[in-house]
């Protein structure tokens, strides 16, 4: 189902009609968070029509669906906002990125968790975030690319990974990020690592090499995990060209583990059992194949995988 929208008529004395001169593609996903989108959606049109945009909401119905709509409609519009959750954001994003004329992108978070959103302040309030979309100013972003693939503001193997995209929609809808704590606790008597080397240039373009058993990795451009904020470590800026990386070592017992864990929520670095660094690119190289989780959806298993920083590749309003 499309909706256009030619025009607003304001209810009063004397009816007036706006003229909407720039297009807006709108791709939402009717069932992120709590479906929240279904009760604001026609207010949210309602604020980029008064702006003067001539609004084509466009429904997901299966998952890829807005990454087909980003690639072959985004070319008639002169902006394309979505809504959803950060799911739904990557999909726009890697169809955006597929693209040699892309356009500013526009966000109004309607997940669980809405990680990048915090990290671009963006608010949570629907109305607020559908503002900013029309009065708000471009911001050039990092975006990062792995293997073939895109991603927006995470990439990452290991425990926990499994949860964000093995975890019932339903069950995100009512427990928001609660729900990959309760379903990544369920996980921990089974946590594995993984044999892996890991080549790396650091800020100066020294190259390193990591050979270790890793528990858990993640390669961001976020302030915000799973919900936690700074939980990627401090001085994060989204537009330097850097991923901040951080890798766990197997621990060796549960004590290890545990302490681990706490380093993590208290937003501490543990360098017995962690490294954490910024990098432009790096390469994941393992004997077996690995299971890796690209924000929050799943992105295929790997033996090798070459992530790229691409600086400020993309424009998303953000506010002003």
């Amino acid at each position: 189902m499309e909706i256009s929208l030619e025009g607003y008529e304001e209810k009063g004395t004397q009816e007036k009609v706006i003229a909407c001169e720039k297009k807006m593609l709108f791709i939402y996903n009717p069932h992120a968070g709590k479906a929240s989108i279904r009760s604001n959606l026609l207010d949210i049109i309602d604020v980029f029509t008064k702006a003067g945009y001539l609004v084509t909401a466009y429904p997901t119905q299966m998952p890829g669906d807005a990454v087909t709509a980003a690639v072959e409609r985004s070319g008639d519009y002169d902006i394309v906002a979505c809504s959803g959750g950060d799911g739904t954001l990557d999909e726009v994003v890697t169809g955006m990125m597929k693209r040699t004329d892309r356009r500013p992108i526009g966000y109004v978070p309607a997940g669980s968790t809405n990680d990048f959103a915090k990290s671009l302040h963006i608010s949570s309030n629907m109305m607020k975030a559908a503002d900013t979309i029309v009065g708000g100013k471009i911001f050039s972003c990092d975006m990062g690319s792995f293997n073939d693939d895109t991603f927006v503001y995470i990439a990452a193997f290991g425990l926990f990974t499994e949860v964000s995209y093995e975890t019932d929609q339903q069950i995100k809808n009512v427990l928001g990020h609660m729900a990959y704590i309760l379903e990544g606790a369920k996980s921990l008597g089974n946590a594995r690592s993984y044999h892996m080397r890991v080549t790396y240039q650091d800020e100066k373009q020294k190259q390193y090499t990591i050979e270790e058993d890793f528990l858990f990795g993640m390669i961001t451009n976020s302030t915000s995990v799973g919900g936690f904020r700074k939980i990627t470590g401090k001085h994060v800026h989204l537009d330097d060209g850097l991923f901040e990386v951080t890798l766990i070592r197997q621990p060796r017992d549960l004590i290890e583990l545990n302490n681990i864990m706490i380093a993590l929520m208290a937003r501490k670095i543990d360098n017995n059992n962690m490294y954490c660094f910024k990098t432009d690119r790096l390469l994941v190289e393992s004997e077996e194949e690995i299971a890796w989780t690209l924000d929050g959806e799943f992105g295929g298993n790997h033996t090798e995988v070459v992530i790229k920083n691409r600086k400020q590749a993309l424009d998303i309003i953000v506010p002003a």
